[in-house]
């Protein structure tokens, strides 16, 4: 039989590496309205999973769905003047 060597050492030797870069981490920061906005409607969608829909559920869906669109434009367009610059 042979013992199980673990690899904990080798595991742990490249998590400096594995760390989210600086500009990573800028990217996130930006996204961050847009993935709120998200968990926002996906917790709309979740509420109305399991009942009747009523007018104001669907005034709350409608406004979470134009809030994703909103930040979804918003990181598009600084993406797109980030990449304008830096061409």
């Amino acid at each position: 039989m042979e013992p199980i060597v673990t690899l904990q050492d080798a595991v742990t030797a490249f998590a400096p590496f594995m760390e989210p870069t600086d500009a990573e981490l800028d990217a996130i920061e930006r996204e961050a309205p847009l993935i709120n906005a998200e968990l926002e409607l996906l917790d709309v969608q979740i509420a109305l999973l399991d009942r009747p829909v009523t007018e104001t559920d669907t005034r709350r869906l409608r406004r979470a769905h134009r809030k994703v669109l909103a930040n979804r434009l918003a990181v598009t367009n600084q993406a797109a003047s980030v990449s304008g610059a830096a061409a």
